[in-house]
């Protein structure tokens, strides 16, 4: 795979942070927020903090790998280069994109519950379901005729829902009663690490930064900085959006309106106006992320099925864009957001991208010599996703073992799907693998596949 001629990279450090910290701060803090409260109570800013540890310490994996492998397949890539295309590396990439439907389902019934507190309180469960349908279907369309207007749209969207969070944590901070967040107030350890595990997918996002690699203007230095500066910055964020939240309203009342909860905790302090407004901001950042994944996860179906890890009629395109694979991603994410509740959503969508992570901190633990990584830190890496995996699964199995299963299910479907496909078909394996010479240099060769 050839690497980009320095002239035609364009984007900067700041752009690189901006792509981190709108992947992140997309749908997942409103969705997830009063999930967290109803796990962590009080110590809801600690579950924020340690959730950001992990993904954190991910980060630099990401960040080693994406200056050696650039590439837009971002964590595909990794996961090819460090195990080959087999069957690990396969299902790995098929349960990556059944996460990304899983995040997509996530943002969409945001949307519809926070779309359905503008209608009478009797309607709003059918006004939740008909609201995340429509604006699914809706952008599914819109990424098919490739509304360039949406795109556009993006970076402010981007900007307001900041600034929105920014006046929500700088007004409601002179409101917080420091009682509620005191350490009587908070769950026992295995919980408290539960809640912040199981809102993990607001973190999810930072990856972004990967898919971009090749356009990075000076990529050595700025790719590591970019990756820690976004994370480090939502992870301050989202601890004062939480003390702001946690501070201001009661846990039960939180736990009351969890699907709301963002909106619901701005009304103490700003009144009927903070409720309105952060829910609209609620509707535009959850819609705007609903775009984004849509548009990203048809593209890793299609770079997946291009690789022969799904079939090969994700590969056929219209209009020059994976129509089947966006398709197949839409119907998933409508029967998934329409089926599950928030809970069983978050859980496999947390627990989808810890297992994916940790196999990318091995993978980067795997290439270290390529990579020039220090060793202890892709294993920390690997021992953290785990452990933060080990307590979510425990307390869900424990408060809601169905949810689990559900897990269990999405992991094994990844695999079977990798293994049925390639007994059925034969089809052997193509990628844009980089292959290391013996004296070192890199010989752009394409292995072709038939």
């Amino acid at each position: 795979m050839a690497e980009p001629e320095s002239g035609k990279r364009s984007i900067g450090y700041w752009s690189a942070v901006a792509i981190g910290v709108g992947g992140m701060v997309g749908g997942g803090i409103f969705a997830v927020l009063g999930l967290a409260v109803q796990l962590a109570h009080g110590g809801t800013f600690v579950a924020f903090f340690l959730a950001g540890i992990v993904a954190l310490i991910t980060s630099y994996s990401y960040a080693k790998l994406s200056v050696k492998f650039p590439s837009r397949g971002g964590t595909v890539e990794f996961l090819n280069q460090a195990f080959g295309t087999g069957l690990f590396a396969g299902g790995s990439n098929i349960l990556l994109w059944l996460s990304y439907v899983v995040m997509l389902s996530l943002y969409s019934y945001a949307f519809g519950c926070y779309g359905s507190t503008f209608f009478p309180a009797e309607t709003q469960h059918i006004w939740k379901h008909i609201l995340l349908s429509a604006i699914v279907i809706l952008l599914t369309g819109l990424n098919v005729i490739g509304a360039k207007a949406v795109g556009k749209l993006e970076k402010w969207i981007v900007g307001f829902k900041l600034a929105i969070l920014l006046v929500f944590v700088g007004v409601g901070l002179f409101y917080v009663d420091s009682q509620r967040l005191a350490p009587s107030t908070w769950v026992n350890i295995i919980p408290l690490v539960a809640g912040g595990m199981i809102i993990f997918v607001a973190y999810e996002g930072f990856e972004l930064i990967a898919n971009t690699a090749e356009d990075i203007v000076n990529p050595e230095k700025t790719l590591p900085r970019a990756y820690y500066s976004a994370v480090g910055f939502v992870i301050f964020l989202y601890i004062l959006v939480a003390i702001v939240t946690v501070g201001n309203l009661p846990v039960s009342q939180l736990i009351h309106a969890r699907d709301y909860a963002l909106a619901a905790a701005a009304k103490p302090f700003m009144g009927n106006f903070g409720f309105i407004l952060i829910s609209i901001a609620a509707l535009l950042s959850t819609g705007s992320a609903i775009n984004a994944t849509l548009y990203g996860a048809s593209r890793i179906s299609y770079i997946i099925a291009r690789d022969g890890e799904l079939p090969k009629a994700l590969e056929h395109n219209v209009w020059k864009r994976p129509v089947e694979g966006l398709i197949i991603t839409t119907i998933l994410t409508l029967l998934m957001a329409n089926l599950f509740n928030l809970h069983s959503i978050s859980t496999m969508g947390s627990s989808g991208f810890l297992l994916i992570f940790a196999a990318v901190n091995y993978c980067n633990f795997k290439l270290s010599d390529k990579t020039g990584s220090v060793k202890w830190i892709p294993l920390l890496g690997v021992a953290v996703c785990l452990f933060a995996l080990g307590a979510l699964l425990w307390q869900t199995w424990i408060t809601s073992p169905w949810n689990v299963l559900v897990l269990v299910v999405m992991v094994g479907i990844s695999f079977a799907i990798e293994i049925i496909y390639r007994k059925i078909t034969g089809r052997e394996i193509k990628s844009n693998m980089r292959i290391e010479k013996s004296d070192g240099e890199d010989s752009k060769i394409m292995q072709n596949g038939s």
